[in-house]
């Protein structure tokens, strides 16, 4: 029987959550070390837990290939997998350093909260499951 939808899609997430506080403590860790840029976890793509239209997802994540045009102007691949360089930060430092010790913690803030909703959703789809199968009381 396959996971419903609702708990694989939270599992994603908490997965997910984990990664982004790892990468953000790396992130807290390097605050001093010159050069170093801070980096953020790619959101994950839920498409695989929509109906599937013809046996693609109705969604998916666009994908930019760099072309020798953009390269000359400057532009640089993406880092490869989840982890990218994160475009949001405050400020940079004059060693070339932009990590903010306050954009980290709001974001350590962000994903304590956002563990906590999925918990809380896990617990109560759990609890509706016991119930439906009649061992809830």
């Amino acid at each position: 029987m396959p996971t419903p939808s609702l708990l694989a899609g939270i599992g994603l997430s908490m997965k997910h959550l984990s990664e982004r506080q790892r990468v953000i403590a790396q992130n807290i860790a390097n605050s001093e070390t010159p050069g170093f840029k801070a980096r953020e976890v790619n959101e994950p793509n839920f498409s695989d837990l929509l109906p599937q239209d013809g046996g693609k997802p109705s969604v998916a994540r666009p994908r930019v290939a760099l072309t020798s045009g953009m390269t000359a102007l400057g532009a640089r691949q993406p880092m490869t997998g989840n982890i990218v360089l994160d475009t949001a930060t405050s400020e940079t430092k004059p060693d070339g350093n932009n990590v903010a010790l306050e954009d980290q913690l709001l974001k350590m803030g962000e994903i304590q909260a956002d563990f906590a909703t999925m918990t809380s959703l896990y617990r109560k789809q759990m609890g509706l499951l016991k119930s439906a199968i009649g061992r809830g009381q």
